[in-house]
């Protein structure tokens, strides 16, 4: 077997995305035959060389899980939260595998959300340079007129920088639910992932989110997935998700 990047190793194990691998390494919790290395370009046979991280041996490249979740509010998208609250893998006790959210909604948001331990695809999907689609459907309070829907459309400057142009629309009035009468419900799709950005963007022209749901990821959709319920991501889908993050199977 060739030698690879350490942290691509460990990423393709399932142990963390490439990213947090890389911080393992830095961070002096992983050994390569009983010897820390902290150099992020090392790279090691894994058929040649033990390798742990704290402690734990990568046996060679676990088996790939693919979920769509449907995420419901008051879940942590993260695998672990140091002070106890829940989050998406709670909703997975049959799955063994050490498994990711890829990408994150924040607590009060619900809707589709990838699980998997593919470091390689989640990395790929959530770079910036393949603007990957993502569509919500947001419930707002506040005047929402047509020239703010174009800001929304053209992009508008946040605290963090111009947010790439967004596709908005109204949704109609008879796909509101009874508790949302009042708001103002609204498609947008973005390709950016930054922090809590679909609430900021309506901050910005004077609206407050009162609901939020992400319907579709890339071409996936939540149909036959209730609430708080998953699916197994067919191999067409895998594939085609490979494809849209520029990566071969």
């Amino acid at each position: 077997m060739a030698e690879e990047r350490l942290q691509k190793i460990i990423s393709q194990a399932g142990i963390a995305s490439r990213r947090a691998a890389e911080k393992m390494i830095l961070e002096g919790r992983v050994r390569v035959d009983g010897k820390v290395v902290r150099e992020l370009g090392t790279k090691v046979d894994s058929a040649a060389h033990a390798i742990t991280v704290d402690g734990r041996a990568i046996g060679g490249v676990e088996h790939h899980v693919y979920l769509l979740l449907n995420k419901p509010k008051g879940y942590l998208s993260t695998a672990k939260d140091d002070r106890g609250r829940r989050t998406v893998l709670d909703l997975l006790p049959e799955v063994k595998e050490r498994v990711y959210p890829v990408g994150r909604l924040d607590n009060n948001t619900e809707g589709l959300l990838l699980i998997t331990n593919d470091g390689t695809l989640m990395n790929g999907l959530l770079h910036p340079r393949f603007e990957v689609e993502k569509t919500y459907h947001a419930g707002v309070t506040g005047q929402l007129t047509e020239e703010k829907l174009q800001m929304l459309r053209d992009g508008l400057l946040l605290e963090d920088g111009m947010t790439a142009p967004a596709k908005v629309s109204l949704l109609p009035e008879r796909e509101l639910s009874e508790r949302e009468r009042g708001f103002t419900r609204v498609s947008i799709a973005i390709h950016e992932g930054r922090n809590r950005q679909v609430r900021r963007m309506f901050a910005a022209v004077g609206c407050d989110v009162k609901a939020l749901k992400r319907v579709r990821f890339a071409d996936l959709t939540l149909k036959g997935v209730a609430r708080g319920h998953h699916r197994t991501l067919t191999q067409e889908e895998v594939s085609r998700l490979y494809r849209l993050a520029g990566l071969t199977r």
